[in-house]
């Protein structure tokens, strides 16, 4: 279950600010003394017993008090051991529904939270509903000794990456690849071949990674999804995307 505003906690403390996290600057771990110190900044303070965690959201990580640090979500994915990195990964998607999932979406009426797992019903129509994740696939395609990368339209950065995209209704996550490849690029694919998973809590999504082979087709860009798309030497890339994400895991074979 979820607690708002817990006067006493001793597990995994996490203080967020969007896709970042505040830190001690000397490296030690957060406490619930610390979330209090941050309190004057939190618009959402939860703790769930269950998983141990304890996650504040903050307005802003500008003019923290002294000792304390920010640094990406990304980074700490990169440096965490898999413990940690879940509980991380599961502190940001619980802030993130428990702040916009308010509203019973069968029925309009206010939402309360169960006081037995981790959930909200609706008073009005007894629904009740779960924190939720979105299933997407991303997918390194090889073509001999090359790769293709793509770079997103929605990407401020001139980063190039593997492809990527939601798994629809009624789809097998290797149907998903097939679709997500070909619609963005024109290229068929083959030998699809799952390779692992991350959590990717920006809001729920969680990522799963395959590799495929080069079938057929010409490169041919879906224009409002990437605004360029090649086949790339693996040691001799564009800028891709930083260790910390399962992009960069499947780039670099690590998985």
């Amino acid at each position: 279950m979820i607690i708002e505003n817990p006067t006493e906690f001793s597990g995994k403390c996490f203080a967020l600010q969007n896709r970042d996290r505040v830190v001690k600057a000397d490296g030690a771990e957060l406490t619930f003394a610390d979330l209090k110190v941050l309190g004057e900044k939190a618009v959402c303070f939860i703790a769930e017993p269950e998983n141990n965690i304890c996650a504040m959201e903050l307005s802003s990580t500008e003019d923290l008090p002294e000792g304390y640090a920010v640094k990406t979500i990304r980074q700490s994915f990169f440096e965490l051991a898999a413990e940690d990195d879940f509980s991380l990964a599961r502190a940001r998607a619980l802030l993130s529904w428990h702040t916009s999932f308010k509203f019973c979406p069968n029925c309009g009426g206010k939402l309360l939270l169960r006081d037995v797992e981790t959930a909200k019903y609706c008073p009005t129509c007894g629904k009740i509903h779960f924190p939720r994740i979105e299933p997407c696939v991303i997918v390194l395609v090889r073509k001999g000794d090359k790769i293709l990368l793509g770079r997103h339209v929605q990407r401020n950065q001139d980063v190039y990456s593997t492809l990527a995209g939601f798994i629809e209704v009624g789809e097998t996550s290797e149907r998903a690849v097939a679709r997500e490849i070909f619609e963005e690029t024109g290229i068929r694919v083959k030998n699809i071949q799952f390779k692992g998973t991350q959590s990717w809590p920006f809001p729920d999504q969680l990522m799963l990674a395959f590799t495929a082979e080069y079938e057929s087709g010409e490169i041919k860009v879906k224009e409002d999804e990437l605004s360029a798309a090649g086949w790339f030497d693996a040691d001799n890339c564009p800028a891709t995307p930083a260790p910390g994400s399962v992009a960069y895991r499947l780039i670099h074979n690590l998985i």
